[in-house]
């Protein structure tokens, strides 16, 4: 059953589950595409196949296609009547085949019309589209490329006749190949004409970190209309067979498609739907526009005016790092950045939570299927090589497992248990039952893995650690991969020169089942605290009233172990305690994780009143970016090194909302309109950083990365 209503919000930690409905705001009048034209500078033209490994160009995708576009600016002579690209994936890393792959040309009379010399051409942006427009003596000619499915990009010439006499036109198409410079990529790529245009096969290329193709993969360009085509070198010309005659104050229509596939078998069932876009483009075209007139309508849903295009920024940026089912990826999901070479082809677990999130509040479907993606390859208890990690999520899943020659696939260790949120407030946006049900018990068995794998001691109290896995094959990697799985990965708290180290793990057998950091990690048992309480919600909905309330004590025993072991009185704050002797370890300063407690709702009143205290000094966490990961007054704060000082959305998403549920609102929201405005970028058309310096704004690392702009639209 699914409910219109958004309702079921107001869960309480270890308590009951308050039945609340959300009033759904009216509709808002959607604005016209032009309003949020450029959210995003998405102009430019790549000099060379390979990116940097922050790509310095953003791209645009959707629906879940693993190949992307930019636009030129004025004056790029390489991309003029084309679109820069496309950028494309080789399985799990981004090269760009071209410069402008499709490059639409005029001629009349024998010679060329030249785009450059069009008066003022534009080259836009807009949700679901990018559109190009030529001003040209008695013609006008408009480009606009939309995905019309998830390998298939669809592009629609507009050729207006502005004069008063008929025109006939000879129109062609040319573009060239970027070969990578260097063996065995280099002469991966071969362009081939086809009866409808041209296409390009890869060879197969297993370079681990830098390239993997199966010889499968192909891009491939099919036209409307009868075409003829020669291929010269890495170059091409396609022609259309016959001129196009346009009449007088009259626009004629151009389509072609630009697919790019792995496999025969996609390829035999994209071919249906490539004939269909080119037989009835208008009806995808419809179809494209009216799906972003929705997303772009609930992501500014009673947002204020001036935030409204941060909102639509932080869609299109989810929606262009959305890869749709492939390889050894079961469902689709969302990677973390298109624009970082290591985050381009692969699946992290708690960014899939925290992305999940954020994009149930404008497609639940594409929400519930990132979470399916990471269960798909949750351990089973038949496992032939663990089945000691029942129940485990691995840290990160790529198109490519090991098996395959997958580098990037991780199962050394998982990621912080917030997989019970996710799917409670994916249900909140769907109403759906059903996959609540479906849920259940995958996420019961991974709460149950981190007591069974993760409690060193049995006291209840849970550590981040390390599997028994090939990789972890010394007390340096079990440390490192236990520090992994917290996802704050060279945090102080973790440091080997501080003592951090990795205990053995046994089960009642005495059997090796995994190893865990000699300390009790006090983010971890806010997260399972939650977990517990989203659990009992989820199971008092099915109706597993027994499970629901065994739940619900578990939550409260687990918060007053917080509560009484983890808070320092003498400090006002929240840490990490010993292992061995249960002292909390303040030495090692304060980082944002004691936060957590107060967004899992496991601080008594008075510790959430010290925490804000701390969250509100502008020598602590209150600096000109609010939120950085380690305090300011921390002897380890580092504002420019990963988790020792920037400040990452998710953390300050974190530490808001734990704000807002102590009764802290007006402290959230004015902390949260300084992080929104003195984040580089964010209120213009910068993309969004996967984090930024604290103490000047500057943006640091990924570009366009998916979970701050997903819990940028859950602030809203």
């Amino acid at each position: 059953m699914r409910r219109s209503l958004r309702a079921l919000a107001g869960l309480t930690l270890g308590s009951t589950l308050v039945l609340t409905a959300v009033p759904v705001p009216p509709a808002m009048a959607l604005p016209g595409p032009d309003g949020y034209a450029d959210v995003l500078d998405l102009h430019g033209v790549p000099a060379k196949a390979l990116p940097a490994e922050v790509n310095e160009i953003n791209v645009f995708a959707d629906r879940g296609a693993w190949h992307a576009y930019a636009l030129p600016r004025p004056g790029d002579e390489d991309a003029c009547g084309g679109f820069s690209g496309p950028l494309y994936i080789a399985q799990e890393y981004p090269w760009w085949l071209s410069k402008a792959f499709s490059r639409i040309r005029l001629r009349e009379d024998g010679r060329d019309i030249d785009l450059g010399a069009a008066r003022d051409p534009r080259f836009t942006a807009l949700p679901g589209m990018l559109r190009q427009t030529y001003e040209l003596p008695g013609l006008r000619l408009t480009l606009e490329l939309r995905f019309a499915s998830g390998r298939t990009a669809l592009v629609r010439a507009h050729v207006t006749n502005t004069g008063h006499r008929p025109r006939t036109l000879q129109v062609g198409w040319t573009g060239s190949l970027l070969r990578p410079d260097k063996e065995p990529m280099k002469d991966a790529p071969s362009l081939h004409a086809t009866a409808h245009g041209v296409a390009v096969g890869f060879a197969r290329v297993r370079e681990t970190w830098d390239y993997l193709t199966d010889g499968t993969e192909r891009f491939e360009i099919a036209h409307d209309g009868p075409v003829r085509t020669t291929v010269t070198g890495d170059s091409y010309r396609t022609d259309l067979a016959r001129p196009l005659t346009v009449a007088p104050r009259r626009p004629s229509e151009l389509t072609w498609t630009e697919t790019y596939t792995f496999t025969a078998a996609e390829r035999a069932r994209e071919a249906p739907v490539v004939g269909n876009l080119l037989r009835r483009p208008g009806a995808a075209i419809r179809s494209t526009d009216e799906r972003w007139r929705r997303y772009v309508s609930a992501v500014t849903r009673g947002v204020p005016a001036e935030r409204r295009r941060l909102a639509v920024k932080a869609l299109e940026t989810l929606v262009t790092n959305w890869r749709g089912k492939a390889g050894r990826l079961g469902h689709d999901g969302i990677t973390p950045s298109i624009s970082y070479k290591w985050f381009t082809g692969g699946l992290w677990a708690w960014d899939t939570w925290k992305q999940a999130v954020g994009v149930a509040g404008f497609d639940p479907a594409l929400a519930e299927s990132q979470i399916r993606s990471m269960f798909d390859h949750q351990v089973a208890p038949d496992s032939p090589t663990r089945p000691q990690d029942a129940g485990m999520i691995p840290d990160v899943l790529f198109y490519n497992d090991p098996a395959r020659g997958g580098g990037n696939w991780n199962e050394r260790n998982s990621k912080p248990p917030l997989a019970a949120w996710a799917v409670w407030e994916v249900y909140r946006r769907s109403g759906d039952v059903r996959f609540l049900r479906e849920m259940y018990p995958k996420l019961v068995a991974y709460h149950d893995w981190w007591y069974r794998n993760r409690d060193h001691d049995g006291d209840g109290l849970a550590e981040y650690g390390a599997t028994v896995d090939p990789s972890n094959d010394g007390p340096e990697a079990r440390r490192l991969a236990a520090a992994w799985e917290s996802g704050m990965d060279n945090a102080p708290r973790f440091d080997a020169a501080l003592g951090t180290a990795t205990v053995d793990n046994r089960d009642a057998a005495g059997r090796l089942v995994g190893y865990s950091l000699n300390q009790e990690s006090v983010d971890l048992n806010s997260y399972l605290a939650a977990e517990k309480g989203y659990l009992a919600a989820i199971a008092k909905r099915l109706g597993h009233r027994k499970a629901s309330e065994r739940l619900t004590v578990q939550a409260r025993t687990l918060t007053a172990t917080i509560q009484q072991k983890m808070y320092d009185p003498a400090t006002g704050f929240f840490y990490d305690t010993d292992l061995a002797s249960g002292r909390r370890l303040t030495d090692r300063g304060r980082g944002i994780e004691g936060a957590v407690p107060l967004w899992a709702g496991v601080a008594t009143r008075s510790q959430a009143a010290a925490v804000r205290g701390k969250l509100t000094d502008p020598n602590e966490f209150a600096t000109h970016v609010p939120f950085p990961t380690v305090s300011k007054s921390s002897p380890y704060f580092a504002p420019e090194k990963y988790w020792r000082g920037p400040v990452w959305l998710d953390q300050a998403y974190f530490s808001l909302k734990g704000l807002q549920r102590y009764g802290y609102g007006g402290d959230a929201t004015a902390l949260a309109d300084r992080l929104r405005g003195s984040a580089a970028g964010l209120l213009g058309n910068g993309p969004i950083m996967e984090n930024y310096n604290p103490l000047t704004g500057a943006p640091l690392n990924s570009t366009n990365f998916s979970w701050s702009a997903a819990l940028l639209l859950a602030l809203d």
